[in-house]
Protein backbone atom coordinates (compact mmCIF):
# COMPACT_ATOMS: atom_id res chain seq x y z
CA UNK A 1 0.00 0.00 0.00
CA UNK A 2 1.14 3.64 -1.25
CA UNK A 3 1.96 6.49 1.47
CA UNK A 4 -0.92 8.80 1.53
CA UNK A 5 -0.02 12.21 -0.70
CA UNK A 6 1.01 15.26 0.79
CA UNK A 7 -1.54 17.89 1.78
CA UNK A 8 -2.39 20.15 -1.14
CA UNK A 9 -0.39 24.02 -1.52
CA UNK A 10 -3.72 25.55 -1.20
CA UNK A 11 -4.39 23.78 2.19
CA UNK A 12 -1.14 24.06 3.44
CA UNK A 13 -0.69 27.66 2.40
CA UNK A 14 -4.17 28.26 4.00
CA UNK A 15 -2.59 27.12 7.31
CA UNK A 16 0.19 28.61 7.07
CA UNK A 17 -1.66 31.98 6.62
CA UNK A 18 -3.85 31.31 9.74
CA UNK A 19 -1.27 30.62 11.98
CA UNK A 20 1.42 33.37 10.99
CA UNK A 21 -1.81 35.60 11.44
CA UNK A 22 -2.56 33.89 15.24
CA UNK A 23 1.18 34.57 16.12
CA UNK A 24 1.40 37.68 14.33
CA UNK A 25 -1.81 38.96 16.86
CA UNK A 26 0.03 38.39 19.97
CA UNK A 27 3.13 39.82 18.85
CA UNK A 28 1.98 42.84 18.64
CA UNK A 29 -0.47 42.90 20.95
CA UNK A 30 1.55 44.98 23.47
CA UNK A 31 0.42 48.09 21.55
CA UNK A 32 -3.03 47.28 22.69
CA UNK A 33 -2.10 46.37 26.19
CA UNK A 34 0.19 50.02 26.22
CA UNK A 35 -3.44 51.50 25.06
CA UNK A 36 -4.73 50.72 28.11
CA UNK A 37 -1.75 51.76 30.80
CA UNK A 38 -4.38 54.29 32.69
CA UNK A 39 -5.89 50.67 33.65
CA UNK A 40 -4.54 48.43 36.78
CA UNK A 41 -3.48 45.14 35.33
CA UNK A 42 -5.59 43.02 37.48
CA UNK A 43 -8.71 45.19 36.44
CA UNK A 44 -7.61 44.53 32.70
CA UNK A 45 -7.40 41.01 33.53
CA UNK A 46 -10.64 40.80 35.25
CA UNK A 47 -12.57 42.23 31.99
CA UNK A 48 -10.25 40.00 29.87
CA UNK A 49 -11.55 37.03 31.07
CA UNK A 50 -15.10 38.19 31.17
CA UNK A 51 -15.51 39.33 27.53
CA UNK A 52 -13.20 36.38 26.55
CA UNK A 53 -15.99 33.53 27.64
CA UNK A 54 -18.83 36.24 25.78
CA UNK A 55 -16.54 35.74 22.88
CA UNK A 56 -15.50 32.47 22.75
CA UNK A 57 -19.23 30.58 23.33
CA UNK A 58 -20.31 31.84 20.27
CA UNK A 59 -17.55 30.80 18.64
CA UNK A 60 -17.67 27.32 20.53
CA UNK A 61 -21.13 26.79 19.25
CA UNK A 62 -20.78 27.56 16.10
CA UNK A 63 -17.08 25.62 15.57
CA UNK A 64 -19.89 22.29 16.80
CA UNK A 65 -17.70 21.75 19.67
CA UNK A 66 -20.80 22.33 22.02
CA UNK A 67 -20.77 18.40 22.96
CA UNK A 68 -17.30 18.82 23.75
CA UNK A 69 -17.57 21.93 26.14
CA UNK A 70 -20.67 19.71 28.03
CA UNK A 71 -18.50 16.83 28.18
CA UNK A 72 -15.84 19.12 30.32
CA UNK A 73 -18.03 20.94 32.30
CA UNK A 74 -19.97 17.90 33.30
CA UNK A 75 -16.57 15.80 34.71
CA UNK A 76 -15.50 16.63 37.71
CA UNK A 77 -11.67 15.43 37.10
CA UNK A 78 -12.07 17.95 34.02
CA UNK A 79 -13.27 20.84 35.61
CA UNK A 80 -10.45 20.49 38.45
CA UNK A 81 -7.76 20.24 35.70
CA UNK A 82 -9.26 22.64 33.95
CA UNK A 83 -9.28 25.12 37.40
CA UNK A 84 -5.82 24.42 38.15
CA UNK A 85 -5.03 25.72 34.35
CA UNK A 86 -7.00 28.69 34.59
CA UNK A 87 -5.26 30.03 37.05
CA UNK A 88 -2.27 29.41 35.57
CA UNK A 89 -3.41 30.76 32.60
CA UNK A 90 -4.92 34.20 34.32
CA UNK A 91 -1.23 34.56 36.19
CA UNK A 92 0.40 33.90 32.85
CA UNK A 93 -1.80 37.11 31.45
CA UNK A 94 -1.74 39.59 34.92
CA UNK A 95 2.96 39.04 34.48
CA UNK A 96 2.53 39.68 30.70
CA UNK A 97 0.21 42.89 30.86
CA UNK A 98 2.42 44.48 33.80
CA UNK A 99 5.45 43.67 32.41
CA UNK A 100 3.97 45.56 28.89
CA UNK A 101 2.49 48.48 31.23
CA UNK A 102 5.92 48.76 32.94
CA UNK A 103 8.38 49.15 30.10
CA UNK A 104 9.68 45.08 30.33
CA UNK A 105 8.41 44.25 26.76
CA UNK A 106 11.82 42.75 26.14
CA UNK A 107 11.78 40.82 29.17
CA UNK A 108 8.31 39.17 28.13
CA UNK A 109 9.95 38.63 25.16
CA UNK A 110 12.90 36.74 26.16
CA UNK A 111 9.95 34.65 28.03
CA UNK A 112 8.03 33.48 24.98
CA UNK A 113 11.71 32.81 23.35
CA UNK A 114 12.95 30.42 26.32
CA UNK A 115 9.45 28.20 26.42
CA UNK A 116 9.95 25.68 24.35
CA UNK A 117 13.02 25.10 25.83
CA UNK A 118 10.95 25.03 29.04
CA UNK A 119 8.74 22.84 27.68
CA UNK A 120 11.65 20.41 26.80
CA UNK A 121 13.26 20.45 30.34
CA UNK A 122 9.53 20.22 31.97
CA UNK A 123 9.27 16.96 30.00
CA UNK A 124 12.34 15.61 31.49
CA UNK A 125 11.47 16.50 34.84
CA UNK A 126 7.80 15.12 34.59
CA UNK A 127 7.12 13.16 31.74
CA UNK A 128 10.80 11.27 31.99
CA UNK A 129 11.14 12.44 28.33
CA UNK A 130 15.16 11.79 27.70
CA UNK A 131 16.77 14.59 26.17
CA UNK A 132 18.62 14.59 23.44
CA UNK A 133 22.23 15.22 22.46
CA UNK A 134 21.11 18.61 20.40
CA UNK A 135 18.04 19.17 23.09
CA UNK A 136 20.73 19.24 26.12
CA UNK A 137 22.93 21.58 24.03
CA UNK A 138 19.72 24.27 23.51
CA UNK A 139 18.86 24.13 27.35
CA UNK A 140 22.48 24.96 28.15
CA UNK A 141 22.57 27.72 25.94
CA UNK A 142 19.55 29.10 27.23
CA UNK A 143 20.58 28.60 30.36
CA UNK A 144 23.48 30.75 30.06
CA UNK A 145 21.56 33.76 28.76
CA UNK A 146 19.79 33.58 31.70
CA UNK A 147 22.11 33.65 33.72
CA UNK A 148 24.60 35.95 31.23
CA UNK A 149 21.60 38.55 32.32
CA UNK A 150 21.13 38.06 35.85
CA UNK A 151 24.61 38.11 36.90
CA UNK A 152 25.71 41.45 34.52
CA UNK A 153 22.47 43.44 35.61
CA UNK A 154 21.38 44.82 38.75
CA UNK A 155 18.40 42.74 38.38
CA UNK A 156 16.83 38.94 38.10
CA UNK A 157 14.92 38.41 34.99
CA UNK A 158 11.73 37.23 37.01
CA UNK A 159 9.59 38.22 34.37
CA UNK A 160 11.08 36.21 31.71
CA UNK A 161 11.28 33.29 34.17
CA UNK A 162 8.05 33.39 35.31
CA UNK A 163 6.14 33.50 32.14
CA UNK A 164 8.16 31.05 30.59
CA UNK A 165 7.60 28.66 33.07
CA UNK A 166 4.26 29.43 34.04
CA UNK A 167 3.30 28.96 30.42
CA UNK A 168 5.02 25.53 30.20
CA UNK A 169 3.61 24.31 33.07
CA UNK A 170 -0.31 25.47 31.92
CA UNK A 171 1.17 23.45 28.90
CA UNK A 172 1.96 20.23 30.79
CA UNK A 173 -0.53 20.45 32.93
CA UNK A 174 -3.61 20.88 30.00
CA UNK A 175 -2.00 17.56 29.07
CA UNK A 176 -4.07 15.56 31.37
CA UNK A 177 -7.02 17.37 30.25
CA UNK A 178 -8.18 15.46 26.76
CA UNK A 179 -10.29 18.71 25.58
CA UNK A 180 -9.20 21.00 22.47
CA UNK A 181 -7.50 24.82 22.72
CA UNK A 182 -10.51 26.44 22.18
CA UNK A 183 -12.98 24.34 24.57
CA UNK A 184 -10.49 24.07 27.25
CA UNK A 185 -10.51 28.14 27.31
CA UNK A 186 -13.48 28.75 27.30
CA UNK A 187 -13.80 26.31 30.16
CA UNK A 188 -10.77 27.88 31.98
CA UNK A 189 -12.81 31.74 31.51
CA UNK A 190 -16.14 30.15 32.48
CA UNK A 191 -14.35 29.23 35.74
CA UNK A 192 -12.97 32.58 36.21
CA UNK A 193 -15.89 34.13 35.25
CA UNK A 194 -17.68 34.51 38.83
CA UNK A 195 -15.06 35.61 40.54
CA UNK A 196 -13.75 37.94 37.92
CA UNK A 197 -17.52 39.41 37.74
CA UNK A 198 -17.85 39.69 41.32
CA UNK A 199 -14.15 41.67 41.90
CA UNK A 200 -15.34 43.95 38.43
CA UNK A 201 -18.72 44.59 40.39
CA UNK A 202 -17.58 45.99 43.36
CA UNK A 203 -14.89 47.84 41.93
CA UNK A 204 -18.06 49.50 39.65
CA UNK A 205 -19.37 49.78 43.38
CA UNK A 206 -16.92 51.84 45.33
CA UNK A 207 -16.02 53.73 42.17
CA UNK A 208 -12.33 52.21 41.64
CA UNK A 209 -13.21 50.80 38.45
CA UNK A 210 -12.35 52.12 35.22
CA UNK A 211 -15.11 50.41 32.99
CA UNK A 212 -17.65 53.43 32.66
CA UNK A 213 -15.48 55.39 34.46
CA UNK A 214 -13.06 56.11 32.21
CA UNK A 215 -14.80 57.48 29.13
CA UNK A 216 -16.24 55.21 25.88
CA UNK A 217 -12.92 54.68 24.54
CA UNK A 218 -11.65 52.34 27.78
CA UNK A 219 -14.49 50.53 27.90
CA UNK A 220 -14.74 49.71 24.41
CA UNK A 221 -10.69 48.25 24.45
CA UNK A 222 -11.82 46.50 28.00
CA UNK A 223 -14.59 44.83 26.03
CA UNK A 224 -12.44 44.52 22.96
CA UNK A 225 -9.77 42.41 25.35
CA UNK A 226 -12.14 39.51 24.19
CA UNK A 227 -11.83 39.54 20.88
CA UNK A 228 -8.06 40.12 20.92
CA UNK A 229 -8.12 36.87 23.06
CA UNK A 230 -10.85 34.97 20.63
CA UNK A 231 -9.46 36.25 17.40
CA UNK A 232 -5.86 34.68 17.07
CA UNK A 233 -6.98 31.23 19.45
CA UNK A 234 -9.18 30.64 16.64
CA UNK A 235 -6.63 31.13 13.73
CA UNK A 236 -4.05 29.13 15.71
CA UNK A 237 -6.62 26.48 16.06
CA UNK A 238 -7.88 26.87 11.73
CA UNK A 239 -3.81 26.69 11.17
CA UNK A 240 -2.68 24.08 13.61
CA UNK A 241 -5.13 21.75 11.70
CA UNK A 242 -3.65 21.68 8.10
CA UNK A 243 0.33 21.97 8.87
CA UNK A 244 2.73 20.16 10.63
CA UNK A 245 3.95 20.32 13.77
CA UNK A 246 7.09 21.50 12.61
CA UNK A 247 5.82 24.51 10.90
CA UNK A 248 3.87 25.30 13.39
CA UNK A 249 7.12 25.45 15.92
CA UNK A 250 8.85 27.99 13.40
CA UNK A 251 6.28 30.06 13.17
CA UNK A 252 5.74 30.34 16.69
CA UNK A 253 8.71 32.83 17.11
CA UNK A 254 6.73 35.57 15.26
CA UNK A 255 5.29 36.43 18.42
CA UNK A 256 8.21 36.96 20.61
CA UNK A 257 9.76 38.39 17.65
CA UNK A 258 7.10 41.29 17.51
CA UNK A 259 7.00 41.89 21.07
CA UNK A 260 11.01 42.17 20.71
CA UNK A 261 11.22 44.91 18.01
CA UNK A 262 7.94 46.23 19.27
CA UNK A 263 10.01 47.13 22.08
CA UNK A 264 13.21 48.08 20.91
CA UNK A 265 11.30 50.27 17.99
CA UNK A 266 8.03 52.17 19.82
CA UNK A 267 8.25 51.87 22.95
CA UNK A 268 12.09 52.86 23.14
CA UNK A 269 13.26 50.39 25.64
CA UNK A 270 17.41 49.77 26.33
CA UNK A 271 18.87 47.01 24.52
CA UNK A 272 22.26 46.50 25.71
CA UNK A 273 25.06 44.45 24.55
CA UNK A 274 24.35 41.54 27.87
CA UNK A 275 20.39 41.69 26.49
CA UNK A 276 21.95 41.25 22.91
CA UNK A 277 24.29 38.23 24.46
CA UNK A 278 21.63 36.83 25.92
CA UNK A 279 19.29 36.46 22.85
CA UNK A 280 21.96 35.55 20.99
CA UNK A 281 22.74 32.65 23.08
CA UNK A 282 18.54 32.02 23.76
CA UNK A 283 18.38 31.88 19.76
CA UNK A 284 21.43 29.96 18.83
CA UNK A 285 19.95 27.56 21.03
CA UNK A 286 16.74 27.65 19.78
CA UNK A 287 18.11 27.17 16.16
CA UNK A 288 19.65 23.90 17.48
CA UNK A 289 16.90 22.80 19.12
CA UNK A 290 14.94 23.61 15.93
CA UNK A 291 17.30 21.96 13.36
CA UNK A 292 16.78 18.74 15.48
CA UNK A 293 13.03 19.01 15.80
CA UNK A 294 12.85 18.97 11.77
CA UNK A 295 15.90 16.44 11.66
CA UNK A 296 13.91 14.09 13.94
CA UNK A 297 10.39 15.04 11.97
CA UNK A 298 11.91 13.99 8.75
CA UNK A 299 13.28 10.51 9.88
CA UNK A 300 10.16 9.67 11.51
CA UNK A 301 8.07 10.62 8.09
CA UNK A 302 10.73 8.64 6.43
CA UNK A 303 9.79 5.76 8.99
CA UNK A 304 6.36 5.88 8.05
CA UNK A 305 6.40 6.43 4.20
CA UNK A 306 8.52 3.72 3.68
CA UNK A 307 6.72 1.37 5.90
CA UNK A 308 3.87 1.95 4.19
CA UNK A 309 5.38 1.32 0.72
CA UNK A 310 6.42 -1.88 1.95
CA UNK A 311 3.28 -3.10 2.64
Amino acid sequence: MKASPPADGPHVLAGTLFAFTAFLIWGLSPVYWKALQGVGAFEIILHRILWSFVFLMPIVVAGRQWTAFKKAIKSPKMLSILLTTSLLVGGNWLIYIWAVNNGRVLQASLGYYINPLVNVVLGMIFLRERLRRAQTVAVVLAALGVLNLTFRTDGFPWVSLALAFSFGIYGLVRKLAAVGALVGLTVETLLLMVPAGIWVFHLHQIDAGAFLHAGTQTDLMLVGTGILTATPLLFFNLGAKRITLATLGFIQYTAPTGMLLLGITLFGEPFSRVQAVTFGLIWTGLAVYSWDSIHVHRKITDRCYFSQESK
